[in-house]
């Protein structure tokens, strides 16, 4: 029976359960994600007998090349358990299903090209388009202000560089450039704090608005990325650390996971 389901022809060596489920898992995770460049799964059940009970050793799963809800991409993701109790007979149905919650040692890492390609997104644009907040209509003369062409540029010490647009919706388009620090808040936020606006690339007479405009879009940015918005089905991830390198900003912390979801 594990033969016809898992291609497998010959359980006799000690690692048959193990590869079994890999196999289950690895089909089961790579159906998370909208796209995926690859996706291994590495899962310890030693001896493999104990797989009839639903207990496994540990699991680890890494992945290149992700994309998550069709917009969102992420360059790498991995995570590990440690002991985890499973359904076996979810296993023989070829899926895969918890018995209990567990926790799992995680780590994100995305690249400058996937976070610009983000704001590209229907889930960030609706946060950035047609707002009608008093601090902004008050500097539009009661239009709805847009914030567009939003470009991120990682730096050193976890800094990033902003450049975007303002639409005033009556004509005038406001460039606007800062510089920003992230770091995280109760391990689920990542926030934008001491934005520094930079006016030298303004023309005069946008000076003023430019300024007040930059403030506004770091404290809308200070509110948008909440990793419970973005969490999968069953799955929560939670920061202990962030940090900028190069081209990359790495993301460590932990998921706690309900159950394995079904899709992304």
């Amino acid at each position: 029976m594990f033969g016809g389901l898992t291609g497998l022809t010959d359980p006799k060596g000690t690692d048959w359960g193990e590869r079994m489920l890999n196999t289950v898992a690895s089909q089961t995770i790579r159906h998370l994600f909208t796209q995926s460049e690859s996706v291994e799964v590495f899962v310890r059940c030693y001896p493999s007998s104990k797989l009839l009970q639903g207990s496994i050793d540990s699991f680890k799963m890494s992945g290149r090349g992700l994309v998550i809800r069709r917009d969102f991409a992420v360059e790498e993701m991995s995570f590990e358990t440690d002991a985890v109790a499973i359904d076996f007979g979810s296993v023989l149905s070829g899926k895969l299903s918890l018995k209990q919650s567990t926790q799992a040692i995680a780590q994100v890492i995305l690249s400058e090209a996937g976070i610009n390609q983000a704001f590209n997104a229907e889930l960030v644009k609706k946060r950035l388009l047609n707002l009608s907040l008093p601090a902004l209509t008050e500097l539009s003369g009661g239009n709805p202000v847009s914030f567009t062409e939003v470009q991120v540029q990682l730096l050193p010490e976890n800094r990033l560089q902003i450049s975007a647009k303002a639409d005033l919706n009556n004509g005038e388009i406001v460039p606007l450039s800062m510089t920003v620090t992230i770091g995280i808040e109760r391990r689920r936020r990542v926030s934008f704090k001491d934005p520094k606006i930079e006016l030298d690339g303004v023309p005069e007479a946008q000076k003023e608005v430019s300024q007040s405009l930059s403030v506004v879009l770091a404290e809308i940015l200070d509110n948008m990325v909440d990793l419970d918005r973005f969490d999968l089905d069953g799955v929560k991830m939670r920061l202990n650390r962030l940090e900028t390198e190069g081209q990359k900003l790495i993301f460590s912390g932990y998921a706690e996971i309900e159950r394995i979801p079904s899709s992304a």
